[in-house]
């Protein structure tokens, strides 16, 4: 298993980097697209659609409205960054509140719809970053990546309290900590690089702790979404990693979240 994560790892990241950081305008937006049309493949399994028109017609359906907004432009769908924002509250409460409150979206209609506000929205995210420029898509991911490394090594040193045990055994409020404290680090290094002052290096630690926690919750999203479906992984796309949306979790809160509230940095 340990073999096949790194051979999947050493032709995958390079190639996802590139796509991010290498192309530009309609390309980087396809390229894009395509990993969220990916991710929406997978979340039609997440919400209980087996049969493969049902899953194609949701895809397409996905794919159409991606071009919809394309075709309107960026600044227009920028409204989409709001809903994204609204929709994650709204998960915030199921997953706080799993198993007691899973009749609400437990229908398979229903995580269609919310697979819309959480997917639509991650992906106009990732092209209002790009557009912003590239230090600002490299900022979110790296926050993805040290909140991460930060949990973990946080949660396996001191974690003893759980945070979601119904939906994820193994995190633990530790872990947050471990995680909110590699991002702040991290913050704070982006701020002297960008040279933002010491107001617009504040402002940048408090978005980076509001997008933190949200990246923690877009894990434990598809965790919840996953345990009621009893699955492991949201598909075995990726040999030893499981599928994409195993890897963009945490991303799919994190990049909307934070291209809604990045603007509060230049500002300041």
């Amino acid at each position: 298993m340990l073999k096949q994560r790194i051979i999947t790892a050493a032709w995958l990241a390079p190639l996802v980097l590139a796509g991010l950081f290498g192309l530009k305008g309609n390309a980087y937006a396809l390229f894009t697209a395509a990993i969220v049309l990916l991710a929406t493949w997978e979340w039609s399994n997440l919400a209980g659609i087996t049969q493969p028109l049902q899953r194609t017609a949701y895809l397409l359906s996905m794919a159409a409205l991606m071009l919809l907004l394309w075709v309107m432009g960026g600044e227009e769908a920028g409204w989409l960054l709001w809903v994204g924002a609204l929709g994650w509250v709204i998960n915030l409460y199921w997953v706080t509140h799993y198993p007691d409150n899973t009749r609400h979206w437990q229908a398979s209609s229903r995580r269609l719809a919310m697979g819309l506000w959480v997917l639509l929205p991650c992906w106009v995210g990732f092209n209002v970053l790009q557009a912003a420029g590239s230090v600002w898509l490299l900022f979110v991911l790296l926050l993805v990546w040290s909140a991460d490394i930060g949990a973990y090594f946080a949660g396996r040193t001191w974690g003893r309290r759980k945070l979601a045990p119904s939906v994820s055994p193994g995190k633990s409020w530790e872990g947050v900590m471990g995680g909110m404290l590699a991002t702040v680090l991290l913050a704070l290094i982006f701020g002297t690089w960008q040279q933002l002052g010491a107001v617009g290096s504040s402002v940048l630690v408090l978005v980076t702790l509001v997008v933190t926690l949200a990246s923690v919750l877009g894990d434990l999203l598809e965790s919840m979404l996953k345990r009621h479906r009893q699955i492991k992984d949201s598909s075995q796309l990726l040999p030893g990693h499981g599928g994409v949306l195993d890897r963009v979790d945490s991303l799919t809160a994190a990049v909307p979240l934070f291209a809604l509230l990045y603007p509060l940095v230049s500002v300041s």
